[in-house]
């Protein structure tokens, strides 16, 4: 009798414990870079968003967050997004995996706010065209997340600098994208394409006179304390997308897509209420740094834009096929 007893007491000892490992295999933690450090906004909205999801699954679904660039550069990131090494990110799309993925960095495609919102909303003729970029690598977009617009960090003061047409005879450090050599050769500066690691070292010593490829935040964040000006020109509009493994996506059950879903809907959303305030207050900190902050007004703003549309635009198009970019960009002409 007294053996009878240990073997129901054992078996049901061995059902609980494997109740208990059902129950954690069926939790699911998903693993999602980004490319800045902890604190910082996207930091906090990623974490939000880990937080509401796993509040609307019970904590079934749940996501591991690694910033900086823990799991490598986003290149690296979304190669392995693709194959189902990484499951999700927040970061900007790579032209290496696709030149087509330059259209989203088109200089002055949009100038302003409101028609950044209009471009890149979901269901917009360019999110979709970016949405199926991104599922030709087998990743899938739940939300845009918009960063800035860009500017030109300068180390000096110079002088006509909001005139397009005016030879400056400043060096800037443009990132190694046709773009943005194009724009600053054909704005009245000298483009001289560097890595980012080897930026701050080129302003620091002479090398270049300032920066362009980034805005206020990532100036102030990299820069700051070689950024004598700053020019709001809104050279590019920089967005980056949540994006998940498609096969990672269609493997979650009715229910965690659904909130996954929500939650990504809630995090763009958040942002475009957010981002140009932030834009803003990391104007301000540069400005508090010592920075001067160049006005700029629309016309001056046009005035780039028309150069960009009329000369870049052009050889852009013929490098990522200009039949497909005519499509694209036609919306924005």
């Amino acid at each position: 009798m007294k053996k009878r007893i240990e073997y129901t007491t054992l078996a049901k000892s061995l059902l609980l414990s494997l109740a208990l490992t059902g129950t954690a295999v069926e939790a699911a933690t998903l693993k999602i870079s980004h490319v800045r450090p902890q604190g910082t906004s996207i930091d906090k909205d990623v974490r939000q968003l880990s937080d509401e999801l796993k509040a609307a699954t019970d904590g079934d679904l749940k996501l591991k967050v690694y910033p900086a660039n823990a799991l490598g550069d986003y290149t690296v990131v979304q190669e392995r997004v693709s194959l189902g090494a990484i499951d999700m990110a927040v970061q900007p799309p790579s032209a290496g995996a696709d030149k087509r993925f330059q259209v989203i960095y088109m200089p002055y495609m949009v100038k302003n706010w409101t028609d950044a919102q209009a471009a890149y909303t979901s269901g917009s003729p360019l999110r979709n065209t970016i949405d199926d970029l991104y599922q030709a690598q087998d990743i899938k977009v739940l939300a845009a997340w918009p960063v800035y617009f860009g500017g030109i960090a300068l180390n000096r003061d110079v002088d006509q600098v909001v005139d397009p047409s005016h030879d400056k005879g400043v060096k800037l450090r443009v990132p190694p994208m046709k773009s943005f050599q194009l724009l600053a050769d054909n704005t009245g500066f000298i483009g001289s394409p560097l890595p980012f690691s080897e930026a701050f070292t080129a302003v620091q010593t002479g090398v270049v006179d300032g920066v362009m490829g980034s805005g206020a935040e990532g100036y102030y964040a990299s820069f700051r304390d070689v950024t004598k000006s700053y020019v709001p020109l809104n050279t590019h509009f920089e967005v980056w997308f949540l994006q998940i493994n498609a096969e990672r996506y269609a493997d979650l059950d009715d229910a965690e897509r659904a909130a996954l879903d929500q939650a990504a809907q809630a995090f763009e959303q958040r942002r475009w209420e957010s981002a140009q305030a932030d834009q803003a207050a990391y104007e301000q900190r540069l400005a508090d740094a010592g920075a001067t902050i160049v006005e700029v007004t629309d016309a001056d703003i046009d005035a780039y834009a028309d150069v960009a549309r009329e000369q870049i635009w052009p050889e852009i198009m013929k490098d990522i096929g200009n039949d497909w970019a005519e499509q694209v960009l036609a919306q924005f002409k």
